[in-house]
């Protein structure tokens, strides 16, 4: 008969056996299944998802954040379901788990990406402007030339090129003036207080409407806006077509000096602001100054 002592220490041995065995069973199905899923996951998904950008239409600048994500997003799912595997918890706990820790890190670590690629997602889905659009904010001014899902370049009319990350214009107001098919232009024309308003009201609408790139309708209109300390101010409000940086400033420059020719033509003053100056200077005492 076999002594009760040896059976015991035989259990013992083959509990122990068996609880080093599992553990080291666990860590090599892990890393199996993750290197599979992983490498595979990266062979397989991100030439798909690179194919379904390039359909698209996305360039270089918005693809590469996107693969980015989606690299991380098969790392995670690798890692969670070779947790499972490995028989380190419930698969759903292990997703949460994980998922929940990498939201944490990323968004603490990308907040600023994350951030600008939300909005670049606005800018392509509101369409509050578009590539070769004249816009303007916080003082900067200039046309689109790249719109991504990072960043958007602008070329200022100094031809600088402007990288502004897509947060700063959702988070802020931009004027785009080409927005629409028509854009009004307004210019205040200073004339003397001894000249002929109704005059210089004709001049400003008769030159307007010699215009080519001014519109009829709208019809150019003149206001009395302003009585200045040396001038009444006239103001102009015209309308153009198609407008771009270029056709406005072109025919702002034009209108504005037709208008002039026309006002030295007819005698009608653009006076200059003046200003008097008074007080008086007291010299007595100075003439002995200068004899000595």
């Amino acid at each position: 008969m076999i002594p009760l002592q040896v059976v015991s220490d035989v259990l013992i041995d083959a509990g122990l056996e068996a609880s080093l065995a599992n553990p080291l069973g666990s860590l090599l199905t892990f890393v199996l299944v993750f290197a599979v899923l992983y490498w595979g996951g990266k062979a397989v998904v991100l030439p798909m998802v690179s194919r379904v950008l390039r359909k698209r239409g996305l360039d270089e600048h918005a693809r590469t954040p996107i693969r980015k994500m989606v690299a991380i997003l098969v790392l995670f799912a690798a890692i969670a379901v070779a947790f499972g595997m490995a028989g380190y918890g419930n698969f759903l706990t292990s997703l949460a788990t994980i998922a929940a820790a990498a939201t944490l890190a990323i968004g603490f670590a990308m907040q600023d990406v994350i951030a600008n690629f939300v909005a670049g997602v606005f800018i392509y889905t509101d369409k509050p402007f578009r590539i070769g659009d004249w816009i303007e904010w916080d003082g900067n001014a200039g046309v689109v030339e790249d719109i991504s899902l990072r960043v958007t370049r602008v070329r200022t009319f100094d031809n600088e090129l402007l990288t502004v990350p897509n947060s700063n214009l959702t988070s802020g107001v931009i004027k785009n003036p080409v927005a629409k098919d028509e854009l009004r232009m307004q210019f205040l024309f200073g004339i003397g207080y001894d000249d002929d308003i109704d005059k210089a009201t004709e001049i400003i609408i008769e030159e307007a409407e010699k215009h080519d790139e001014i519109l009829d309708d709208p019809a150019p209109s003149v206001r009395l806006t302003e009585l200045g300390d040396s001038s009444v101010g006239l103001k102009s409000r015209v309308w153009i077509a198609d407008p771009g940086r270029g056709d406005f400033v072109k025919t702002k420059g034009e209108y504005v000096q037709a208008v002039k020719e026309r006002f030295d033509e007819e005698d009608i003053n653009i006076p200059y602001p003046n200003r008097t100056i008074g007080g008086s200077l007291d010299v007595e005492g100075y003439a002995a100054v200068a004899e000595n």
